[in-house]
């Protein structure tokens, strides 16, 4: 008899701590989405809004917006549902994406293609989310043009501050009577990871290209295995953006034309005149009567933009490698580029289309540059001795020299 007496306790509580733990789920999942939109529209380039929100125990529902902070290019609605359990919240929703000033669907209206559907699952004690959208084949033709599109998968995942994004665009080909353009599968891999706020943050995205084809009747070109890969970091004293791009085969009639790589660095971007500048842009955006152009746009952040430059920034080529077998020319250049900060109250952003301004602009810049093994032919091109095997470009207060000539005095 006593046993049968303990049931109904503790059949109250497992039903108290379920509620308990559902409710708890609910919370967290609103409070860690409303902290992600949240720094996400502190990185400054995005508008972010998120209405038609209803939360409960059991489910929720809402719908995001992401667009520019100004204009109307292009606007992505995420409406959600999601499905709150003790565990784990289970999101699914539409992926609208708008563009033009009259918000036409680009799924639906302006192309023949469903509207994308995404999925994704809140794991509540871990706080990872992971999810994706796939994109539906689809075929456009409008008398002798036609895009055939293959589709396409984008997969997320991560915890608040730390984020991966998988994509992938299968084969493409747009085709315009005799002429066309084909893309192979395109892949992309991106990470984001970032504090509170995005006040400091590191960004790397790498894009491969497995072949892109442009053909008409007297061209044809072939890219294969181009691989792009930007990094971006943002810390206490400075933003630094990474430049690597591997330009893998450029082919025509079948001859390698042109291969090589790229690697450069822009650093010592001042990075608090940066987050000023990007929290002035978000209150211009959010202010009851924002800059109608961008020339306004640009008078409003000229200081600000202007002391991002206090730093004096540098830009480094750590080496340009080109070879060009079917025309038996080659490049091997590095150097680096300066830009003087000191006393900007002279220059202007906005009077930048002012030659006099353009030549205050010009008057900051030092640097220096080295081409190693100089082709014959382009020591002809430049007037200079035709045994000429190093190229020294020097810039000095925006004036160029080539192994201390002036530039002026070359043909």
């Amino acid at each position: 008899m006593r046993k049968e007496r303990l049931i109904v306790p503790v059949l109250v509580v497992l039903l108290l701590a379920w509620l308990a733990g559902q409710g708890v789920s609910s919370l967290l999942f609103e409070r860690e989405l409303t902290r992600a939109l949240d720094d996400l529209a502190a990185r400054g380039e995005l508008a972010v809004e998120r209405d038609e929100v209803e939360q409960g125990w059991w489910s929720s529902s809402g719908r995001i917006r992401l667009a520019p902070l100004f204009g109307d290019a292009w606007q992505l609605e995420l409406g959600y549902e999601a499905q709150h359990g003790v565990l784990s919240t289970e999101l699914s929703g539409e992926a609208i994406i708008r563009h033009g000033a009259d918000g036409k669907r680009l799924f639906g209206d302006s192309l023949p293609a469903a509207t994308p559907r995404w999925q994704a699952s809140y794991r509540t004690l871990s706080g990872v989310m992971e999810g994706g959208v796939r994109l539906a084949p689809f075929r456009i033709t409008q008398e002798d043009r036609e895009l055939d599109f293959g589709g396409g998968q984008f997969h997320f995942s991560g915890v608040y501050g730390d984020w991966q994004l998988q994509g992938r665009l299968d084969d493409w080909r747009l085709t315009d009577g005799e002429v066309w353009l084909a893309s192979g599968p395109v892949r992309l891999q991106s990470h984001y990871a970032y504090t509170e706020g995005a006040q400091a943050f590191t960004q790397q995205d790498r894009l491969e290209l497995a072949s892109l084809t442009w053909h008409q009747p007297s061209l044809e070109l072939d890219v294969h295995d181009l691989v792009v890969v930007n990094r971006m970091t943002l810390d206490d004293r400075e933003l630094r953006l990474r430049l690597d791009l591997d330009m893998g085969e450029v082919l025509t009639a079948d001859q390698v034309l042109l291969t090589g790589g790229l690697e450069a660095e822009l650093s010592r971007l001042h990075g608090d005149a940066l987050r000023s500048a990007m929290q002035r842009l978000r209150a211009l955006a959010a202010s009851a009567d924002p800059p109608r152009d961008a020339r306004a746009l640009l008078a409003e952040l000229e200081p600000l933009l202007l002391g991002i430059l206090q730093d004096s920034p540098r830009l480094d080529l750590f080496e340009l490698a080109l070879d060009s077998p079917m025309m038996n020319l080659a490049a091997r250049v590095d150097g680096s580029l300066f830009f003087d900060g000191r006393r900007l109250e002279p220059l202007s952003l906005v009077a930048l289309d002012d030659p006099a301004m353009q030549a205050r602009w010009r008057r900051r810049l030092d640097g220096d540059f080295v081409w190693h093994d100089l082709p014959t032919v382009v020591a002809l091109w430049l007037g200079l001795p035709l045994d000429t095997r190093t190229l020294q470009v020097d810039i000095s207060r925006g004036q160029v020299w080539l192994n201390g000539r002036p530039l002026s005095t070359l043909r």
